[in-house]
């Protein structure tokens, strides 16, 4: 609970051990004791006592720590509610912290991104953007903004002291310094959009490759039907994995040949179409046999992906191998590997890891841009930065300049939450789960 009158609430549900006046209780402490309705103990329980300012919400909270169990947790919720609390909407106790001024909308949507991390790099960036990495940049560079926004108040408001070739330079000087900023953030987003939503990632090939097999081996369990008979694989299979701390969504297809029946024709149709989306596709061939017509049409279907090329069944004496020109053709990343026995499989990790420059990606030294709603703003911002500069290379008055520059200063606001409407906040904090 979270509120000016939590403890007031609490007072008249909680019973502990040892009795003390709220004003006495430090924030911080934990006390031992029971949950009570009419002289019944309802539950045996630990209460977490936070004092305003010095609280998630700045106001005053109280956490009680149940034994767990829906009942008993329903129940507590009730009789909360029934002594005058409020069930929170979605998002309100990160909404509170942010209306009170603890954290900027930035962190606020951080909050989000940890809770719905895939994997361990997307938790490190929200947990950096929650200790304000990059609010601190954007306030870098609204500062430098503003340094020079002084000076053109001040010959804007006071033509006759005659400084304005010297502030054009400082215009100039400080354009070019916030737009390669804006620039590094907004590319950073490249990144940011593999580490958030992972690398959408197709396994095609004709029946009986290895498909299903090499599904399971990536993902160490029997996710896939695996049969001597071709076919099994009829709709697609989707599961998400990480891979040097990047999350690949992993799309396993219906094979690709001459289809049997109706059903298999629309899961072929499928594949194909899946094939084009993909940011990633895995093409596996079987090694122990000759290039088909299947093969040379998923050759054909795979042309300006990007590629890695699996020669499955390594195990067996080798009809096909990495030197064939029609292979190297459709790509540069061709490796063995056989999937019955899970061998060559870390392989497959590392060209994955090469294709995506995924070792380059240091979250320790770099700020990466993973919210779209972050990355159109910066955008904009830019946009408006080349506004400012064209202005300044046509000899525009300084007033006129300055339009420009106040919107990338409102642009930057909207992302931190300093001049964001009601709408936009609103729309963030519905996304959250219930209280948060």
């Amino acid at each position: 609970m979270s509120g000016e009158n939590c403890f007031n609430v609490l007072d008249k549900i909680f019973i502990p051990k040892n009795k003390q006046d709220i004003e006495n209780i430090k924030g911080y402490t934990i006390k031992y004791g029971n949950i009570v309705e009419n002289g019944e103990i309802i539950d045996e329980v630990l209460v977490s006592y936070f004092k305003s300012p010095k609280s998630y919400t700045t106001e005053n909270m109280c956490e009680i720590n149940s034994h767990g169990g829906n009942v008993i947790v329903k129940k507590i919720l009730e009789m909360c509610l029934k002594n005058g609390a409020e069930l929170a909407e979605p998002g309100e106790f990160t909404k509170r912290a942010f209306i009170n001024g603890r954290i900027d909308l930035l962190q606020a949507e951080s909050v989000i991104d940890i809770i719905n991390a895939k994997s361990e790099r997307e938790a490190k960036t929200g947990i950096k953007q929650l200790e304000g990495f990059l609010s601190e940049k954007i306030a870098e560079i609204k500062k430098e903004i503003m340094d020079v926004m002084v000076n053109i108040e001040v010959v804007i408001d006071y033509p006759e002291y005659d400084v304005e070739d010297v502030t054009n330079k400082q215009v100039e000087d400080m354009l070019i310094s916030v737009q390669d900023k804006l620039e590094k953030l907004e590319k950073s987003f490249d990144n940011g959009k593999i580490i958030k939503e992972g690398i959408k990632t197709v396994i095609v090939g004709r029946p009986n490759a290895g498909k299903s097999s090499l599904l399971n081996a990536i993902l160490k369990e029997d996710r896939a039907i695996v049969t001597e008979f071709e076919g099994t694989t009829r709709d697609t299979i989707e599961e998400f994995v990480t891979i040097n701390g990047i999350p690949l969504k992993l799309v396993d297809t219906a094979g690709i040949r001459k289809a049997k029946d109706e059903v298999e024709k629309i899961g072929i149709e499928k594949t194909k179409e899946m094939t084009k989306e993909a940011e990633l596709v895995i093409a596996i061939f079987d090694s122990s046999e000759e290039l088909t017509k299947e093969d040379m049409e998923i050759l054909d279907l795979i042309k300006d992906k990007k590629t890695i090329i699996v020669l499955n069944k390594s195990d067996l004496p080798s009809k096909t191998n990495e030197n064939d020109v029609r292979l190297k053709k459709a790509s540069e990343s061709i490796i063995n590997i056989s999937a019955l026995n899970k061998k060559g499989i870390e392989g497959l990790y590392d060209e994955i890891s090469k294709l995506f420059n995924l070792n380059e990606i240091n979250l320790d030294h770099e700020i990466v841009i993973t919210n779209l709603r972050h990355k159109n703003l910066i955008n904009k911002a830019n946009e408006n930065v080349k506004k400012a500069k064209e202005a300044l290379k046509q000899k525009m008055p300084l007033d006129i300049i300055a339009i420009f520059i106040k919107d990338i200063l409102e642009d930057l606001g909207t992302i931190t939450g300093e001049i964001a409407t009601d709408d936009i906040i609103d729309e963030i904090f519905s996304k959250f789960c219930l209280g948060k």
